[in-house]
C-alpha cells in the first residue's frame, strides 16, 4: 500500500510539471532558417521561426518538438531539462531534389550562322559567277558598268537555279508591298531594326524591301510564331544586299 502511494505521488508529479518556455534558433548548413514551423506535438502548440531563425514556444520536459518545412527534412526532439536552461540551436537538413537518371535525345544540331564565313563564301560565289557569265550581269540597256537593279535580279536567279529541284512553297512569296507595310506598322519589325541591326542605309531601305521580295521569301514567315525564322531570312538577305552594294557602289541604285 505504501509503495502504491509513493508511485502515485511521482506519477502525479510528472504529469503536473510546470510549463516552461523553450527558446531556440534554427540553422541549416549555411544560414538561419526563417518561416519554419515549430510544433509542440505533445501539447498541440504551433509557432514559426522569424527572419533571424529564432522562436519561442511553451513546452515541458518530455514534450516532443517537431521542426517542419517543405524545404527541409523533418526533425523531432524530445525535450530534456537542459533544453530550458539556455537558448538552443537546432540544425535541419535541406532537401536536395534528385531526379532519376534519364536518357535525353538531343535534337539535331542547327547550323550556326557565322557572319564572316557567310560573307566571304557568298562574295566568292557571286564574283565567280560574274567571271564565268559576265553577260548575265550586264543589262542590255546599260551603257556602262553594272546595273545594280539588274544585278539583283540575276543574283536572285543564281540562287533560284540552286533550288530549282525543291518543291514549290504552298505560301506565296512576300511582296514588296507586304514588306513595306510590315516595317511601317509592326512594333518589332521597324525601321530601326533595318538601319541599326541589319545595317541597311536608311536611303536604301526601300530597295532592300524590293530585294527581299525578289528573293521569294515565303509569306508563311509573316505569322507571329515564325517571327524568328523571318529574322534569319532578313539577316541573310541583308548580308547579300550589303555585299552587292559595297562591290558595285551606288550607281543607278534607287527605289521610289
Amino acid at each position: 500500500m505504501r509503495f502504491s502511494l509513493i508511485f502515485l505521488f511521482f506519477l502525479s508529479f510528472n504529469f503536473n510539471l510546470p510549463a516552461q518556455t523553450l527558446s531556440g534558433k534554427v540553422y541549416d548548413t549555411e544560414t538561419v532558417v526563417k518561416d519554419m514551423k515549430v510544433i509542440n506535438k505533445t501539447q498541440n502548440i504551433l509557432t514559426i521561426t522569424n527572419k533571424d531563425g529564432d522562436f519561442s514556444i511553451e513546452a515541458k520536459v518530455n514534450d516532443t518538438i517537431s521542426f517542419q518545412s517543405i524545404f527541409y527534412h523533418p526533425l523531432e526532439v524530445v525535450l530534456k531539462q537542459s533544453h530550458f536552461d539556455d537558448i538552443n540551436v537546432f540544425e535541419v537538413e535541406e532537401i536536395v531534389s534528385e531526379l532519376d537518371e534519364v536518357e535525353i535525345q538531343s535534337e539535331p544540331e542547327q547550323p550556326i550562322f557565322e557572319e564572316e564565313t557567310y560573307n566571304q563564301n557568298l562574295h566568292n560565289l557571286i564574283k565567280e559567277d560574274i567571271k564565268r557569265n559576265p553577260g548575265l550581269y550586264q543589262s542590255p540597256n546599260a551603257q556602262y558598268g553594272v546595273d545594280f537593279i539588274y544585278l539583283i535580279g540575276q543574283v536572285v536567279k543564281l540562287f533560284k537555279r540552286k533550288k530549282s529541284k525543291e518543291k514549290k512553297p504552298i505560301y506565296k512569296p512576300i511582296t514588296y508591298q507586304q514588306m513595306d507595310s510590315l516595317f511601317s506598322t509592326s512594333s518589332f519589325f521597324n525601321k530601326r531594326l533595318v538601319t541599326e541591326n541589319l545595317k541597311i542605309p536608311e536611303d536604301k531601305a526601300k530597295l532592300f524591301y524590293d530585294f527581299c521580295s525578289a528573293k521569294g521569301i515565303s509569306s508563311e514567315l509573316l505569322k507571329e510564331e515564325n517571327k524568328m525564322m523571318l529574322i534569319e531570312e532578313l539577316v541573310g538577305n541583308s548580308q547579300l544586299f550589303l555585299i552587292l552594294l559595297e562591290e558595285y557602289g551606288e550607281e543607278k541604285v534607287s527605289k521610289d
